[in-house]
């Protein structure tokens, strides 16, 4: 933990700025929200300068989703599902082992279900068969007599097998979000809105989101009414909160309705697994899908089989779906318990390298005994840890697979794509690539991967990084304006929580370390524009304790968030992310 404090000591604190030509687009907000000055500088931040933008964005509507025929293939996609339907061929949904792909395969397997019965779902098994689609799969399917596989959040780059598949008649639908090579498989259709030449309006959408869109196309062609598939956005708003896609335009609206469905009449699965992680009758938010609704269905696909997350999703019977919800909160639990000792093997390793203080800019680390399901996560707690791209390898299926995460504004994806003629495979986008490759490259890759990154990415990209939106003095801090800011949710990627800035705070005098080892502060916080004592809290802060409780003044970067604890007097409380002192007090 000693890491992950010293890197938290040095974080960079990067201020806003609003250009003249901004302000002059945002006046009519500046007007609006004159009561709220920050309220303006917050929104024309994201790109919304008019009233008429700022209302669409304070209030989703689904009528502002896009036509799903501008993506490209969708005409040909519903036509081929149109005539598999007619012929009363069987068809397959398929799709990927995580919250994504099982999200997506779970929606449109349920929502075709109440138009067809010659329907089937699979999902591969992380382990003996691996990520996508292989011929072996491809030979079942043959045998069980399927004509059209839909397959989700995977298959872009499954040329090879879609053309033996297609030998053997069967065709394929593929609905993805991994970015493309140049050479597309050859399917029925390919929908897929990073197609090169796509003009689609949202190219980020999630794999399930895309599989949404395919469902949204086939119900307006058969002149079918939206509002049953309107009721599986909870699954969409899981799958875009859990594969951290950008929260803006067409996704945020998806989400936006699917949490109000999540917090009002969920899917049964999705219920069953409320009620296991504890939050029934409280209020979910994206927060809770990211570290508790989706790492449960994940775990499943981790340490068992992603197929029981689909059939929990799918359910129809409330003691059927409490039953599954225990046990994928069991591999939850399992999984915890490997990703804590994984991770702490791994950082060993890398002590023992002087990582730290190494003067390489990222990390490549295999070891033939990990387990395949956590990698991605441990990949992620390095990345977090040392903030450099990592990426963590271990042995399977006799190839080292690993799966790497990002620094924010660095693009893995091309620097693990430099490396291609190594791999047997790799796939991903931005933030994030699965690969695999033959063990003896090993050391070629690490040595091509670290060039490539240390010749591409910038120093600021190595250093941790605190935007902050806004200057706030405490005085603005009014319920008018924490009503606005809770019409700025949900938060995700592209609409992060607003980070704020206020200067020379100091101690009411009844700021207090809390904690089981009193390592936080509970601030009780004042300031020279306002009497009010704002409440905060400092999570492992107490160095900072001795100059807190003189009375000296400091700096702090926070979130404003509503305290919902019934014991408490204040309806709002500071999270505190950083506090500065002495010298760095400008």
């Amino acid at each position: 933990m000693h890491h992950r404090t010293a890197r938290l000591m040095t974080r960079k604190w990067n201020y806003p700025t609003i250009s003249r030509e901004e302000q002059q687009l945002g006046a009519e907000l500046a007007r609006r929200f004159a009561n709220c000055p920050p309220v303006s500088d917050l929104l024309i931040q994201r790109g919304i300068t008019t009233i008429d933008a700022a209302e669409r964005f304070f209030h989703p509507s689904l009528r502002d989703l896009h036509d799903p025929f501008l993506m490209p293939d969708m005409d040909k996609a519903v036509e081929r599902l149109n005539r598999a339907m007619g012929a009363k061929e069987k068809i397959l949904i398929y799709g990927d082992y995580d919250v994504d792909g099982t999200t997506a395969v779970a929606l449109v397997y349920r929502y075709l279900q109440n138009f067809y019965s010659e329907l089937d779902f699979y999902i591969p098994t992380r382990y003996e068969e691996g990520y996508g689609i292989s011929r072996k799969i491809i030979d079942m399917i043959a045998e069980q007599g399927v004509k059209l596989v839909i397959i989700l959040d995977c298959g872009i780059k499954a040329n090879d097998e879609i053309k033996y598949a297609a030998g053997l008649g069967i065709d394929f639908i593929i609905c993805d979000h991994h970015v493309p090579d140049a050479e597309l498989p050859p399917a029925a259709a390919i929908l897929n809105p990073k197609l090169p030449g796509s003009t689609y309006p949202c190219p980020h959408l999630s794999g399930c989101g895309v599989g949404y869109k395919f469902m949204q196309a086939f119900s307006i062609s058969n002149g079918i009414a939206t509002a049953e598939l309107e009721c599986m956005l909870d699954l969409v708003a899981v799958s875009i909160a859990a594969d951290i896609v950008p929260m803006i335009g067409e996704n945020r609206v998806l989400a936006y309705t699917g949490l109000k469905r999540l917090n009002t009449n969920p899917n049964m699965g999705l219920r069953a697994i409320i009620r296991t992680c504890g939050l029934g009758g409280k209020e979910i938010t994206i927060n809770d899908v990211v570290f508790k609704i989706g790492p449960r269905i994940n775990a499943s696909g981790r340490m068992q089989s992603g197929s029981e997350a689909v059939e929990l999703l799918v359910s129809r019977d409330a003691k059927e779906a409490n039953r599954r919800s225990l046990e994928i909160d069991q591999y939850n639990k399992d999984r915890k318990e490997l990703d804590k000792r994984i991770t702490e093997e791994a950082n060993a390793i890398l002590e023992q390298r002087g990582e730290m203080h190494s003067p390489k800019k990222s990390i490549v680390i295999y070891n033939k005994d990990w387990h395949k399901g956590i990698i991605g996560i441990v990949a992620s707690r390095l990345t977090e840890l040392y903030y450099k791209p990592s990426i963590v390898l271990t042995l399977s299926n006799g190839l080292a697979t690993g799966s790497s995460r990002s620094v924010q504004n660095f693009d893995i994806y091309k620097a693990v794509e430099s490396t291609r003629d190594l791999l047997e495979n790799f796939g991903g986008h931005t933030y994030a690539v699965g690969l695999s490759l033959r063990e003896e490259n090993i050391p070629e890759f690490t040595r091509r991967f670290e060039e490539y990154v240390a010749a591409n990415i910038l120093p600021e990209q190595l250093t941790p990084q605190i935007d902050i939106d806004a200057f706030l003095s405490f005085s603005e801090i009014t319920p008018e304006f924490v009503s606005i800011l809770r019409l700025f949710t949900p938060f995700g990627p592209g609409n992060r929580i607003p980070t704020f800035c206020t200067r020379r705070v100091k101690d009411f005098g009844t700021s207090r370390l809390v904690g089981r080892n009193l390592e936080h502060i509970k601030l009780e916080l004042v300031d020279d524009t306002s009497g009010r004592v704002i409440n905060g809290i400092a999570f492992n802060m107490a160095s900072y304790f001795e100059h807190i409780h003189s009375g000296r003044p400091f700096n702090i970067c926070y979130t404003i968030e509503e305290n919902k604890h019934p014991n408490s007097s204040s309806a709002i409380q500071l999270m505190v992310k950083q506090i500065r002192v002495g010298e760095e007090l400008s």
